[in-house]
C-alpha cells in the first residue's frame, strides 16, 4: 500500500521550497523503504532548488540522511526492517567496467529505486541525488542503505552520507594523507573541515585551514586545523608557503570548486604535490593554467568524486571513530530543524551562518 507522508519539494527553478504531501511506493524487488529521522542540509539540494544541476522539476530534496528499514523488497538481502542505516548516494552496481576493475568507487551504473515517488497528482518527482530524504519515509535502492551502529545520533550520522564523506574521502581515499604530510584546504565550510579531519586523523603533521571568515577559521581549529590564513585581505599562495618554509604543502585541497580557489591549490602545491579538487564547480567555470607550470611543478591534479568512497566500507568506520571519539561529528551540527524550516536554512547556508542544519523527524 502506498504511504502518504509530508515532504519538501522544490517545484520550480528559485522559488522557495514547499512542505507537501507525496506518495511514497512500497518497495519493489531490490529496494528499501527507510523512515527517515535526520537529514543534513547540504549545499548541493540549493542547487537542485536554484536550478543549476538540472531542470527536471519537480525536487524531492534532501540525500544526507539516516533513518530505519521499515519494509525491503523481494530479492534483497542484508537488510531488515529495523536496521538503523545511513542513506548513500553512490550504489555500486557490481558489473560495470569500473567495479569489474576493482574501482566500485568510480561505479558509472549506480544503483536507485526503480519507481518514482510522486506528487498526490501524480506527477513523478526526481530525487535528489537518486534519494530525496527531506521526508518522513523516502524509497531507495537496498544498496544504497548502508547498515551501521544504531548508537550514533541521527543528526550525527546523517551527516556521513554526503558532506562528511566527501570531506574526509577527499583528503584520505583521494590525497591519501600520510604521517608526516603538510596539508592545506580551501574554504572550511562542513566538507572542508571534514577533510581538514580527516587530514588530522590520518597523521598529517601540519593542517592549513583557508578562508575568507573568521568564524570558519575558528571551526576549522576545532577540527584539528594546525594554522589559519583569513585569504580575504592576504595572498593564501604566499601565507602557505611562509608556514611551510617556502615549500607549499604536500596535498592543497579545493573544497570551494572557484577557479580562483583552484589556481590557489594548485600554486601551494610543493614540487611533485597533489591538488584534490572537491567542492563543485559551476556549469560555466573554467580555468587557464600555463601548460609550462603543470609540467615542471609535476605532481598530480585528482578530482574527488564523493571522497572516493566505498559506502559499505566508509560508512560503517566513520561511524565507529565517531562513537570512539576521534571524529567529531556533533561539531558539525549547527542546529537541528523541522521540515518546514528548510528554505530558512538554506538562507543561513548562503549568509554562511552554519556548518550544517539538519533535519530531525
Amino acid at each position: 500500500m502506498p504511504h502518504e507522508v509530508r515532504a519538501v519539494v522544490a517545484a520550480k527553478k528559485g522559488a522557495p521550497v514547499e512542505v507537501q504531501t507525496i506518495v511514497v511506493p512500497d518497495p519493489g524487488p531490490g529496494e528499501a523503504l527507510v523512515a527517515v529521522q535526520a537529514c543534513g542540509v547540504c549545499h548541493t539540494d540549493l542547487h537542485y532548488r536554484d536550478g543549476a544541476v538540472t531542470d527536471d522539476f519537480p525536487f524531492l530534496l534532501g540525500h544526507e540522511a539516516a533513518g530505519t528499514i521499515e519494509a525491503v523488497g523481494e530479492g534483497v538481502t542484508g537488510l531488515s526492517p529495523g536496521d538503523y542505516v545511513v542513506l548513500a548516494w553512490r550504489a555500486p552496481c557490481g558489473g560495470c567496467r569500473s567495479c569489474r576493475r576493482g574501482r566500485p568507487w568510480y561505479c558509472f551504473d549506480s544503483r536507485t529505486a526503480g519507481r518514482p515517488m510522486t506528487l498526490l497528482d501524480g506527477t513523478p518527482l526526481t530525487n535528489a541525488l537518486g534519494i530525496g530524504a527531506f521526508a518522513e519515509k523516502t524509497l531507495v535502492a537496498a544498496g544504497q542503505a548502508v547498515k551501521v551502529d544504531p548508537a550514533a545520533r541521527p543528526e550525527a550520522a546523517a551527516l556521513i552520507g554526503c558532506g562528511v564523506m566527501a570531506g574526509y574521502g577527499a583528503a584520505v581515499n583521494t590525497g591519501r594523507v600520510g604521517r608526516g604530510d603538510s596539508v592545506a584546504v580551501i574554504g572550511c565550510g562542513g566538507v572542508g573541515n571534514a577533510a581538514i579531519a580527516g587530514a588530522c586523523l590520518n597523521g598529517a603533521m601540519k593542517v592549513i585551514a583557508v578562508d575568507i571568515d573568521d568564524r570558519k577559521l575558528d571551526q576549522a581549529e576545532r577540527f584539528g586545523a594546525t594554522h589559519t590564513v583569513n585569504s580575504r585581505g592576504t595572498d593564501p599562495v604566499e601565507a602557505v608557503r611562509a608556514l611551510t618554509d617556502g615549500h607549499g604543502v604536500d596535498i592543497a585541497i579545493d573544497a570551494v570548486g572557484r577557479p580562483e580557489t583552484f589556481r590557489q591549490a594548485f600554486s601551494m602545491r610543493d614540487h611533485a604535490g597533489l591538488l584534490v579538487q572537491v567542492g563543485v564547480p559551476t556549469p560555466d567555470s573554467t580555468v587557464e593554467l600555463p601548460l609550462l607550470d603543470v609540467f615542471s611543478r609535476g605532481g598530480a591534479i585528482k578530482s574527488s568524486w564523493y571522497g572516493d568512497c566505498l559506502p559499505s566500507r566508509d560508512f560503517p568506520f566513520l561511524i565507529d571513530q565517531y562513537l570512539y571519539g576521534l571524529l567529531d561529528l556533533g561539531g558539525f551540527v549547527t542546529e537541528t530543524i523541522a521540515l518546514d524550516q528548510v528554505e530558512e536554512a538554506f538562507a543561513k547556508m548562503h549568509r554562511g551562518e552554519v556548518l550544517r542544519s539538519v533535519v530531525v523527524l
